[in-house]
């Protein structure tokens, strides 16, 4: 069984239509796009193969724990270092 849910859209003034910046349809309510846990948003779609999740809260997470925001925010990778004894 599909379901098919409309999304509110905008349209840009170059007229381009843009997601909305939250995706999230479900309670409780995920962390926005600007929040510091907003990792922790759920994903709405997953691509392994090509290395990248998007998230309800709008943030496409991308394997190597890098990101972009919504708002064209680039976020560099955050992996923890490695300690060598």
């Amino acid at each position: 069984m599909q379901r098919s849910t409309q999304l509110d859209t905008a349209t840009t003034t170059t007229d381009t239509t843009r997601l909305p910046d939250s995706l999230c349809t479900h309670t409780p309510k995920c962390p926005t796009a600007d929040s510091p846990d907003r990792e922790a948003a759920q994903t709405i779609a997953s691509y392994p193969e090509q290395g990248w999740s998007l998230l309800c809260n709008g943030v496409l997470l991308f394997e190597d724990t890098g990101e972009l925001l919504p708002d064209g925010e680039v976020i560099a990778p955050h992996r923890p270092l490695m300690v060598v004894a």
